[in-house]
């Protein structure tokens, strides 16, 4: 039978009961159908990127199916039905993964790290960089008068050569 990971994302006004009662009705339909659900992960609340019928947040499921093609259509259409559904995804795979999914390894990705705290002290001890030095503003001062003394004497030679003639 095709292999199958299926995403589901739940609205986040429900209980995680709720929620859950939810993925099971719909490992049923499966069952009923000739399949089989491999293996199921609850990955819990989480912000959505951006809002999806309303909402900020989304409950999400994982579940690992090995079914005929019409019992993955059969739950898709009834997923489609039920309001508590925000949005699905079903992909057929050649082989499902064995072990915790990535979502669920994504708690070992700060250990390894040392934590937030720890990666903002490493940032603030870090020694600041080399600041370029500024041309001197004293330079420019002695050339800004010398241009403003030039043009002040051509002025006074040009009011002088005025009164001559």
């Amino acid at each position: 039978m095709p292999l199958y990971e299926h995403v589901l994302l739940g609205r986040q006004d429900i209980s995680p009961q709720q929620f859950e009662g939810l993925v099971e009705s719909y490992q049923a339909i499966i069952k009923d159908n000739g399949g089989s659900v491999e293996k199921t992960e609850l990955w819990g609340l989480k912000n959505l990127a951006y809002k999806i019928k309303k909402n900020r947040k989304a409950h999400f499921a994982l579940m690992n199916i090995d079914s005929p093609h019409a019992a993955v259509a059969e739950m898709e259409r009834q997923m489609g039905l039920s309001t508590d559904v925000i949005r699905f995804l079903t992909l057929r795979v050649d082989e499902l993964e064995e072990g915790p999914s990535a979502m669920t390894k994504r708690g070992d990705r700060d250990d390894r790290r040392g934590g937030r705290r720890d990666h903002h002290r490493d940032r603030d001890s870090r020694p600041a960089p080399a600041k370029q030095a500024a041309p001197a503003p004293a330079a420019e001062a002695k050339e800004g008068s010398a241009d403003a003394a030039e043009s002040a004497d051509s002025k006074e030679t040009g009011k002088d050569a005025g009164k001559e003639e």
